[in-house]
């Protein structure tokens, strides 16, 4: 079962993806020259290609592929590649993405884009970011949209969405109500067989399984002056059922049926404020406060001739984090920013897993962790010339861990990270950018707690006794613009890996579970290439090429075998384009989205299991009705594309056991056909 996929499916009346489609403006877009590093992109700019929110707009951003940011415990350091009025948005828990479709174009002023740095500007880490400038004020705006996606099996997802938003004096707000319904596309039916060592056929089956998911979310926001500030506050209520099930009808050796029903309960609340006042005419104070909870249930259920199974997973998870930050703008060409955060994190994991109506013993099954984590920073960003932009940083971590119940055990953990990029733009079109920098991961709680999957019998014990994964970071990218919208961008990064979290086997008093585990020292590179290429120079007027792709290689000791691999479940290659054409004179925009296959192998000590997506294609027409409504039609997967799962099992550990058998997986998708009507209403 694999849930890429849902995430766009889920927000069927949402905006969806319009590939990267771009608008040929009728102005150029006005902008600080280039050698200062920001680009200005006035809503114009977007005009044709009939933009209605910042994210459909950014989608359309040349040299800009937007990332929603990380998914960390903490607020400093997980941030996305997008601000808006130069700061990160409040909200962890709402993705990215969803806040920027709820700002509509008729409250922007412009977008601008960050190359390398600028003063008074935190770049999240990053080297390029996308700055979304609102205008002040403004009356009631709002939004409904309505979806559905209509499945090749018959079934029918619907989706709704409403936005609103207003403001006068300073007093602002806003508040949407979506819910939507969405099918899990990975692989739906076909073929499994397992093989033995020799290649004979052990079983042979159908598979007949389906996946879908429903959500709701509630979303407002409050801003209004306050004590010589603004303060902003914001909440979001978020529901989720997730339900798959599986028929595996086997016709060989004998007729049986192996069936499997897993249900997933999410629901997660969220509430935070932030509080930003000038200190003269230079310094600028920002407090955050933010409290997240997590509630999620999973029950699996598996059934056959042989083996019954049963798997429960109860777990709850809260954050508490309060950060204040101190900015200071020393000159034009000078900014200076130093802060500090604390975050308190708890986790209440309760599992139980049975067979046959015995209870199986799971390492680390019931366990409360706590963390308490705390972090001093300070940055600067310097433009000595128009051609050169210096940025550096240090961040100190120190944190606590605790953990009670099957697992005791209390550790503490400290981090020095420092941080130095560095921006050369020798001419108007051309920009070089260096950076090295010490990264540390965090660990994830869901490696805390033990996990199992009952349709592949594979049991995943916890570990709380890990260490984050430490990386020296050395990166240079080359940025060259060509024909006034077209960009092209080649980034070689190398990481030399510390305390790698990959996979290791665990030894109990009556078995051997496979565990998350710090496995040693390792290194990865990747390269990156991303294009903007408009190709009126071809005669198709307003017509874009637009793409990226990422190359990776990495290296471990594996473990079990002691041998070289890569790192488990990182993809060698991931790639995704998009042609479209803006055609203002009928309205109309038109393209075709397509997103690479890829691949991601996974090393437990008794197991290797490959998964291979094929390739997704998506073509889709907007078309404005008119002023105020716009309608969408896609046919996502065209191609019917599927994946295939391949599980090789060993006796035991891997490179000194003999291969016990070989699973194999094909499953495929059938056609959608889906359509969006969308409109837009206020001032």
């Amino acid at each position: 079962m694999t849930v890429s996929a849902l995430a766009a499916a889920l927000a069927l009346a949402a905006p969806e993806p319009a590939g990267s489609v771009q608008a040929q403006p009728a102005p150029a877009a006005s902008s600080a020259a280039p050698t200062e590093g920001v680009i200005s992109y006035p809503t114009a700019f977007f005009a044709d290609s009939q933009a209605a929110n910042a994210w459909e707009m950014l989608l359309r951003l040349p040299g800009f592929a937007l990332d929603t940011g990380d998914k960390i415990r903490g607020f400093e350091g997980g941030g996305g590649n997008a601000l808006v009025d130069g700061q990160r948005p409040t909200s962890k828990t709402d993705p990215l993405d969803e806040l920027l479709r709820r700002i509509p174009v008729a409250q922007i002023e412009r977008i601008d884009l960050i190359r390398g740095g600028a003063p008074g500007i935190d770049m999240q880490g990053r080297t390029v970011i996308a700055n979304v400038i609102r205008k002040p004020g403004g009356g009631l705006q709002g939004l409904v949209a309505v979806a559905n996606n209509h499945i090749y099996d018959g079934r029918n997802l619907h989706g709704f969405r409403l936005e609103l938003s207003g403001g006068k004096d300073g007093r602002n707000w806003e508040g949407s109500a979506r819910y939507g319904f969405g099918a899990d596309d990975g692989g739906d039916f076909g073929p499994g067989v397992t093989v033995g060592p020799d290649g004979a056929p052990i079983r042979v089956s159908q598979i007949d399984s389906s996946g879908g998911v429903g959500n709701q979310t509630l979303t407002g926001a409050y801003e209004q002056p306050i004590l010589g500030g603004k303060l902003r506050v914001n909440g979001r209520l978020f529901w989720e059922k997730f339900k798959y099930k599986e028929d595996n009808v086997f016709v060989f050796p004998s007729p049986s049926l192996a069936t499997t029903d897993d249900v997933n309960h999410t629901y997660e609340t969220e509430l935070g404020g932030r509080f930003t006042r000038d200190l003269g005419s230079r310094a600028t104070l920002d407090l955050l406060g933010l409290r997240q909870t997590r509630d999620r249930e999973i029950s699996s259920v598996f059934a056959s001739p042989d083996e019954d199974g049963r798997f429960n997973l109860q777990r709850d998870s809260s954050e508490t984090i309060g950060r204040g930050v101190l900015s200071y703008r020393a000159s034009e060409k000078l900014s200076l920013e130093a802060g500090a955060e604390g975050a308190f994190n708890k986790l209440d994991s309760q599992t139980r897993l049975m067979s046959d109506g015995v209870p199986v013993a799971l390492p680390a099954a019931n366990v409360v962790v706590e963390e308490n984590r705390g972090e001093v920073f300070a940055k600067g960003v310097w433009r000595p010339t128009g051609e050169w932009t210096i940025e550096s940083g240090l961040r100190y971590e120190a944190s606590s861990i605790s953990s009670s119940g099957d697992v005791a055990l209390e550790k503490s953990l400290r981090f020095l990270k420092p941080r130095l990029a560095l921006a050369w733009a020798p001419t108007e079109t051309t920009q070089v950018r260096l950076r090295f920098e010490r990264v540390v991961g965090q660990l994830s709680f869901d490696d805390f707690v033990a996990d199992s999957s009952l349709n592949t019998g594979v049991v995943t014990a916890g570990n709380p006794d890990l260490n984050p994964e430490q990386a020296w970071v050395s990166e240079v990218a080359i940025e060259q613009r060509f024909w006034k919208d077209g960009v092209v961008g080649v980034t070689l990064r190398r990481s030399m890996l510390t305390d790698v979290i990959d996979r290791a086997p665990i030894f109990t008093d009556v078995a051997v579970f496979d565990s998350p585990a710090n496995i040693g020292d390792g290194e990865k590179d990747e390269l990156v290439l991303n294009l903007t290429a408009p190709l009126g120079r071809f005669g198709l007027t307003g017509a874009q090429l637009k793409g990226e792709a990422t190359w990776r290689r990495s290296e471990v000791t594996d473990p079990t075998t002691g041998e070289s691999r890569e790192i488990s479940k990182l993809r060698p290659l991931e790639w995704e384009a998009t042609l479209s054409q803006d055609v203002p004179q009928w309205r109309l925009t038109w393209g075709v989205d397509v997103y690479g296959g890829w691949r991601e192998t996974s090393y437990r000590f008794n197991e290797v299991s490959t998964f291979k997506l094929r390739t997704f294609v998506r073509p889709f027409v907007e078309w404005r009705a008119r002023q105020d409504i716009i309608v969408r039609f896609e046919l996502p997967n065209i191609t019917e594309r599927g994946l295939r799962r391949t599980r090789t099992v060993y006796d035991g550990p891997r490179g000194s056991s003999a291969v016990l058998f070989t699973d194999d997986r094909e499953l495929d998708f059938g056609r959608m056909y889906f359509v969006r009507v969308r409109k837009t209403f206020g001032a």
